[in-house]
């Protein structure tokens, strides 16, 4: 018999192998496809590309963002030839919402994905990547309006990790196995939280599912075609292709954007943009410093000109800063500004994270981009948020549901009414439910980066980790929602009562029949 003191041995040996193998293994040989030209888009993705470099593994990027200053074992293979969407987006766009704009943002987004699956099919940067010997061990692509690139994964043969720079579309819900709840997750381009009352509930259910649909019998067969042209007739549909996703990276957190039932294959790396401070530059640093009553920053992104607002606009937000006691920063791309108050201070590009940091930062104006949304949970600062499109809506409802945020609508700018929202968010309670948000935003087990690369080197090294994938990836929503047991119960129950009521009626008719005879 062996004792005790043996069999632990033996157990720690076991365990310890596993961490061995990894070791000896080497650097792993990683991927990235990602044809989207949106650079917000690749704020999310870059850093994990980066610290997988760092960590020693052999990166190869194909992107139309090139590093301009590599690490070591990272290597750019840049996309040319379709307009980067920075700086680029016109406010006069945004006058008129309607009610089904959601609907016309998603047939820009499908066209975007038809243009950039075309491209990165036909360019010189993936012939490069599928010339190379050997092969990957994992592949890190972007799913968001185009599954064209799983069509390069099938070539490639490699596990794939999926990222979306923003909460998940409705046509990634299913893929991963997940429950699709629109009473409770709103839809990406809803402004919606998850208390939603019965129209919102209703709104959520139908755009949710119109969304997934449309995405299924538009852009699924648009992929499929030219992924098939390239590739040839035999490769099997991305809409299929897509169940074989190992795992998805998602950039949310609970603490921002509400606690979600999902599966251990979807991962919350909200926040891994974030990288340790930068000193601000002189002139910033001396703004901040000497702003006694605060500072309120003004910034709507990378793909928004502010110098496009109309001239009501761009007046009414002037009238408001100059009643201030404090001082503004405000991301503008013009060298003058017309009727500057002297407490505003504009500047052409701003170090946004660093700033949302200081402590003398009270409101961020935002547009509700999930970039700066989630510094701002970061820094524990509340947000005046004015929604445009896409992720915006939802990421605003869920800054209003956490006490953090105010929404002041775009067609609603003006002097009154953007001064009442600064004064509300300007509130003390605004200030402590932004303060517990940061707090859950940054106390994790791991930090985002960290929890990206071991689940990287992870699913590389089981080969796509097979035992994360539930078996509801190969369900229909039919049978996953257990409809056709609801249609069963449904006959069932209506047979019983279609039966009493037959004898009800025969009944009554028997004792009806017997009374007249009588009479």
């Amino acid at each position: 018999m062996w004792s005790p003191r043996v069999v632990l041995l033996f157990l720690a040996l076991a365990l310890s192998q596993p961490n061995e193998l990894v070791e000896a293994a080497g650097p792993l040989k990683v991927l990235g496809l990602f044809p989207h030209p949106g650079v917000s888009h690749f704020h999310f993705f870059h850093p994990i590309m980066k610290g997988l470099a760092e960590a020693g593994h052999d990166v190869s990027v194909v992107s139309h963002f090139p590093d301009k200053h590599p690490v070591a074992h990272y290597k750019d293979f840049p996309l040319t030839g379709m307009d980067k969407l920075t700086n680029s987006v016109d406010l006069k766009f945004f006058e008129k919402r309607t009610f089904y704009s959601h609907f016309q943002e998603f047939f820009l987004l499908h066209e975007w994905g038809k243009q950039s699956c075309n491209l990165t099919l036909r360019s010189e940067a993936l012939q490069q990547i599928l010339r190379r010997p050997g092969r990957f061990d994992i592949i890190i692509m972007e799913q968001f309006n185009t599954d064209c690139m799983m069509g390069v994964a099938h070539q490639l043969q490699a596990p794939v990790i999926a990222l979306s720079s923003c909460v998940m579309m409705p046509w990634h819900y299913e893929r991963m196995g997940a429950p699709l709840i629109p009473s409770h997750i709103p839809a990406l381009f809803m402004a919606q939280s998850q208390h939603m009352d019965f129209g919102g509930r209703l709104a959520n259910w139908f755009s949710t599912h119109a969304l997934n649909w449309m995405y299924k019998l538009l852009s699924v067969p648009a992929a499929d075609a030219m992924v098939q042209y390239k590739f040839g007739h035999d490769v099997p549909s991305v809409g299929e292709l897509v169940k074989n996703t190992s795992m998805f990276f998602v950039n949310q957190h609970y603490s921002l954007s509400g606690p979600k039932i999902t599966p251990p294959n979807i991962i919350e790396l909200g926040g891994v943009h974030i990288q340790k401070s930068k000193p601000l530059p002189a002139d910033l640093q001396r703004i901040l410093d000497n702003a006694e009553e605060g500072v309120v920053l003004i910034s709507w992104g990378s793909m928004i000109r502010a110098n496009s607002l109309s001239a009501a606009k761009r007046d009414g937000i002037i009238r408001a800063v100059a009643r201030l006691k404090q001082k503004v920063i405000w991301k503008w791309e013009n060298e003058t500004l017309p009727n500057q108050p002297p407490n505003m201070y504009i500047m052409k590009w701003l170090p946004q994270r660093d700033i949302l940091c200081h402590p003398n930062v009270k409101v961020f104006m935002s547009h509700g981009g999930l970039m700066g949304t989630s510094e701002a949970a970061y820094c524990g600062v509340p947000v005046v948020a004015t929604p445009m499109y896409g992720d915006q809506f939802v990421n605003t409802a869920a800054l209003v549901e956490r006490g953090m945020g105010t929404i002041l609508n775009f067609e609603d700018i003006g002097e009154n009414t953007v001064m009442r929202a600064l004064k509300k968010a300007l509130d003390k309670k605004f200030h402590d439910a932004a303060k517990v948000v940061s707090h859950s935003f940054h106390h994790r087990p791991q930090q985002a980066l960290h929890t990206a690369i071991w689940w990287v080197e992870h699913v590389a090294h089981t080969g796509g980790d097979p035992l994360l994938k539930p078996s509801a990836v190969q369900m229909s929503r039919f049978v996953y929602y257990s409809l056709d047991v609801y249609a069963v119960l449904t006959l069932v129950l209506g047979s019983i009562i279609a039966s009493w009521v037959w004898l009800l009626r025969l009944c009554c008719g028997s004792s009806a029949a017997q009374k007249s005879k009588r009479d």
